[in-house]
């Protein structure tokens, strides 16, 4: 894992965007309001959509043909749901320019790779990337251009990656106000299921252990809001995200249920000690991942 902080601010020329709900929207709006792109193209099956983000001034133009939003770009970010990004790969293979960069911004990263690898031309002008931002919100209608400001994009670096298309994408994403961390799409998977993927499972799990419970809208406090914030995303995405990282998930929903499960015992045994050491674990191990001293 490597990790860049320089910050450069390059001009994209033409940036063809496919999907412009919150993420395309917001990278729209952001390379919009830093000058970094000539013309931005919007590209979506519903027209609706396109119009309401062209309407925000995140997109220029509206494609709903994706081959024909792609010729003559100079880069190719999508913003689909992960479990369209292959077919897009597919799509775009045959009509995109020898010179042209295509990104993603998918939350699982090895399935993607791996497909493009097999697919596409070496040396690969697809990186895969991964900026961790965003909400339980979507659409447009919610983009802003600050949206990826302090936060981090992975980006996957394969051994097949052409180096001048990986400076690019880099590139992209310091300049709309991220940090970049390099990554093994693997190690991302492995990584994102432990801190994304999993927990977004346990907010739903908590959320559904609440409401079987009876009505309880008077008893929640700061800490059920907290745990649970994450279960109001979309379920679709979630879902897929699943399926796309399935041996990651199930591999830390194991230790997961492992640990619980000696959580149970201590409180059975009135383990004093070994709670106490648990709660300190925990506290600990927060800190640890986030830096924190």
């Amino acid at each position: 894992m490597a990790e860049n902080t320089e910050a450069t601010a390059p001009h994209f020329g033409v940036v063809t965007v496919v999907g412009v709900g919150l993420l395309g929207g917001s990278l729209g709006l952001a390379l919009k309001q830093r000058n970094l792109a000539t013309r931005i193209r919007g590209v979506g099956r519903n027209v609706s959509t396109l119009e309401t983000a062209q309407r925000l001034g995140a997109i220029d133009d509206i494609f709903t043909d994706l081959c024909e939003a792609a010729q003559g770009a100079d880069l190719i970010v999508l913003c689909t749901p992960v479990v369209a990004v292959n077919d897009k790969l597919d799509e775009l293979r045959g009509c995109v320019g020898p010179n042209a960069v295509v990104t993603d911004v998918a939350s699982t990263k090895a399935e993607i790779c791996r497909h493009a690898e097999d697919t596409w031309p070496h040396p690969l002008r697809f990186i895969g990337s991964h900026p961790m931002a965003g909400s339980e919100k979507f659409g447009p209608e919610h983009a802003t251009p600050a949206l990826y400001e302090g936060s981090v994009t992975l980006v996957a670096r394969c051994p097949e990656t052409d180096p001048g298309a990986l400076d690019t994408v880099r590139a992209l994403w310091y300049a709309v106000g991220s940090r970049v961390v390099d990554m093994d799409p693997q190690i991302h998977d492995a990584l994102l299921a432990r801190t994304s993927h999993i927990p977004h499972i346990v907010a739903a799990c908590i959320a559904e252990l609440a409401a079987n419970a009876g009505d309880v809208k008077d008893v929640v406090g700061n800490g059920f809001r907290d745990v649970t914030r994450i279960a109001a995303g979309r379920p679709e995405l979630w879902r897929d995200i699943c399926l796309t990282n399935r041996d990651a998930i199930l591999e830390g929903l194991l230790r997961l249920g492992e640990r619980l499960d000696e959580v149970r015992r201590m409180i059975a045994n009135n383990a004093t000690h070994e709670l106490e050491e648990f709660f300190k674990t925990g506290e600990e191990s927060r800190r640890e991942a986030l830096g924190e001293k």
